[in-house]
């Protein structure tokens, strides 16, 4: 299927073909990317991301404060 959009601002195509250039992808192909992500959002709440790293097996450790902690105080 094809769509057309008319009168488009000619502001907004030129940032639309920065954006797909920065994606590495043709300005079609970046339309159809952004269509796809506002009709199929990715609805990852927190707890969803914790149960897959929980699945994946991984852990911080009883270091990690340590780390955060010296990262910020290194900064």
């Amino acid at each position: 299927m094809n769509l057309s959009i008319k009168n488009v601002p000619e502001a907004l195509v030129e940032q639309l073909r920065i954006q797909a250039r920065r994606n590495h992808r043709s300005l079609q192909g970046e339309l159809l990317s952004i269509l796809e992500r506002v009709v199929h959002p990715s609805t990852l709440t927190l707890d969803r991301a914790h149960q897959q790293i929980k699945a994946l097996g991984f852990e911080t450790g009883d270091d990690a404060l340590e780390m955060i902690r010296e990262d910020r105080d290194g900064r």
